[in-house]
């Protein structure tokens, strides 16, 4: 592989990668969960410290293990290739494909602003096959369109993914702190008022304005369910360490990126939320249409046009994050293929230089999970999957440091022991909220990840099979 990534590169990937269209929706689901201001910016502050503190972590991992892979070769050294496959296997079934998929489809559903013609209610295929009905829109062609394009000039060499990376991450940065400043222009006093004198009163808050009390034990779980979408906002940040092996000095760059990336993103999650509660009502945030609560906020600001000023911005952001997605996820398969552990062909390299037989392979599963209209659910579980792997990993520094004490670290992990230790406690608890309050999102989640055990060691099998045949030619 070429090292032909930089600081800024690296950094551009964290920030693109994070910024999909998360930031313009959530706020109302989490609204609607938490019912107050305050508890809505106190889900993005604790999310934005929970992604910084992982972040500045994984540097002492991303300066020991400075190669293609990144958090799939952490969880290799520090468990076993059994823990490492589990986390590849869920990354390919849901975690990065579902995510792409996801953003493909918010990318198309946006285009249809501008374009009703691409709109997710233009059926072009319409059948039943068996007692399931079929069908096909508009938006998704787009989606899987838009997949097979970043793919294939993925495919062309890391050059060609960079400077797209760059230009429109750059741009839809420069847009989001533009939409931030002009909505604290455009701040109003009233609504300010109305949505903090109460700041932290929580309660569920339903679309009909109805409000309805939690109990202690309640909150917690309230809190927990908020979380699920500002953490899966604000996830994707480590795929830079997906592509540690073609970032030039790898033990300084990939550290230092996670750690300019993750900050600037959460200093606009949190800004971008204390301004939509100056600019709408919190009823207004939790029924904004379609949970498009940007849209709502973009249209208080700039009147008519805020419309198309969103959808601009959302399509930019959406394009920009698939391109990261995309980029960085099939350096995961690869890694694995090293390892005995994929298809074969998918630890090559093209004439590029890049994994392009693995770049196709991601394309294929994203766009079937774009027809498949079920992305959505499986969304839904991502938050839960991610945060157990995360903690595994941050666990896996104190791991090392027992089993290789005398090991190279060019940087070790900022405020060890203490601040990995929070992180894994807090995680920890969310994880366990989730599975009391919320078990659609876990148990879904947890049968993906143990399925792979079984496809770990039939793969295993068939390796060892492979290489007695290969002794016995």
């Amino acid at each position: 592989m070429k090292h032909e990534l930089g600081l800024l590169d690296g950094t551009m990937l964290v920030a693109g990668s994070m910024i999909g269209s998360g930031i313009f929706i959530v706020s109302a689901d989490i609204t609607r969960d938490v019912g107050s201001a305050g508890w809505l910016i106190f889900v993005w502050i604790i999310t934005g410290f929970m992604t910084l503190t992982a972040a500045v972590s994984y540097g002492e991992l991303s300066a020991m293990f400075p190669k293609a892979g990144g958090q799939y070769v952490y969880l290799k050294e520090s468990y076993n290739k059994l823990i490492a496959f589990l986390y590849g296997w869920s990354f390919f079934a849901v975690i990065q494909t579902g995510t792409i998929a996801a953003v493909g489809v918010a990318f198309s559903k946006f285009t249809a602003y501008l374009i009703p013609a691409v709109s997710e209610d233009n059926i072009l295929i319409s059948t039943m096959i068996g007692s399931w009905h079929f069908t096909i829109s508009a938006a998704q062609l787009v989606s899987i369109v838009v997949i097979v394009l970043l793919t294939f000039i993925n495919t062309r060499g890391i050059q060609s993914g960079k400077i797209i990376q760059n230009i429109f991450t750059s741009t839809k940065l420069l847009s989001l702190f533009g939409l931030i400043i002009f909505g604290f222009i455009a701040l109003k006093g009233d609504i300010w008022h109305a949505n903090w004198s109460h700041a932290w009163d929580m309660h569920k808050l339903n679309v009909d304005g109805s409000v309805a009390g939690y109990t202690t034990a309640a909150m917690l779980g309230a809190i927990a369910a908020a979380m699920v979408g500002s953490i899966f906002s604000s996830d994707a940040w480590n795929n830079v360490t997906f592509i540690a092996g073609e970032m030039t000095n790898p033990k300084r760059n990939i550290g230092l990126s996670l750690f300019f990336g993750t900050l600037i993103v959460t200093i606009i999650y949190v800004s971008a939320n204390v301004m939509y509660t100056g600019v709408l009502s919190l009823h207004d945030i939790a029924a904004a249409n379609k949970d498009r609560v940007a849209v709502a906020a973009s249209h208080a600001i700039f009147g008519n046009a805020g419309t198309v000023v969103i959808a601009l911005m959302i399509m930019v952001s959406t394009f920009g994050c698939n391109n990261g997605l995309i980029m960085a996820g099939a350096r995961v398969y690869y890694t694995m293929a090293k390892d005995g552990l994929f298809f074969k062909r998918v630890g090559t390299l093209n004439k590029f230089a890049v994994p392009g037989f693995g770049l196709w392979i991601q394309a294929i599963v994203a766009s079937v999970l774009c027809l498949s209209g079920k992305y959505g659910d499986l969304l839904d579980m991502i938050s839960f999957v991610v945060v157990i792997f995360y903690v595994l990993t941050i666990f896996g520094i104190y791991i090392l440091r027992v089993k290789r004490p005398d090991a190279e670290r060019p940087y070790k992990a900022f405020g060890y022991p203490v601040l990995p230790a929070i992180y894994i406690l807090m995680g920890l608890v969310f994880c366990v909220l989730l599975i009391i309050y919320k078990p659609i999102f876990t148990w879904p989640g947890l049968i993906i990840v143990l399925i792979g055990i079984p496809i770990y060691y039939i793969t295993q099998s068939f390796s060892k099979h492979e290489d007695q045949t290969d002794l016995v030619s």
